[in-house]
């Protein structure tokens, strides 16, 4: 009797822990990415997501100029204290929070236009792409970019 009384509690305890380890396996877009540019196809940027408090923020790593761009571009035409500052280390992504399968109600800054957007975030393929769409007022008026995880050591991190 005892056990059967084991092997019921067994069953149990894995079928109960299998929802959370799925939830807990689920990526996330935590980590390094590398921004691709819709016209040219070629890599614009590396960008760091993190944590920040109960949200997630992200900043611009490094950038790789087009030929005859600034190598180490400023934000022209940022808004108030951000304007004039180094793209590279510029946190574009601000206030992100996890809504079911992806990140929003945060915003994102284009330090090429200077425009402010809020953000959608969602993770594709594993965590190994990831689907960034701006947009003003309603997701379904806006636009997306897809980014790719960055490699280990790739683009000199």
């Amino acid at each position: 009797m005892r056990n059967k009384m084991l092997a019921i509690v067994a069953v149990f305890l894995t079928l109960a822990a299998a929802p959370l380890a799925s939830f807990a396996a689920s990526p996330t877009p935590v980590g390094t990415w590398k921004t691709i540019d819709d016209r040219t196809g070629q890599p614009r940027a590396l960008v760091e997501i993190y944590e920040d408090g109960d949200s997630l923020d992200g900043k611009i790593l490094k950038v790789f100029p087009q030929p005859g761009e600034d190598a180490d571009p400023v934000c022209d035409k940022c808004p108030g204290d951000l304007k004039g500052h180094k793209v590279t280390g510029l946190v574009i992504l601000n206030g992100i929070k996890k809504n079911g399968d992806t990140w929003e109600g945060g915003t994102l800054l284009d330090p090429e236009t200077g425009k402010t957007y809020k953000v959608k975030v969602s993770v594709l393929d594993g965590g190994q792409r990831l689907e960034v769409r701006g947009f003003i007022g309603f997701s379904i008026f806006g636009r997306s970019q897809i980014w790719v995880r960055a490699e280990p050591g790739e683009g000199g991190m």
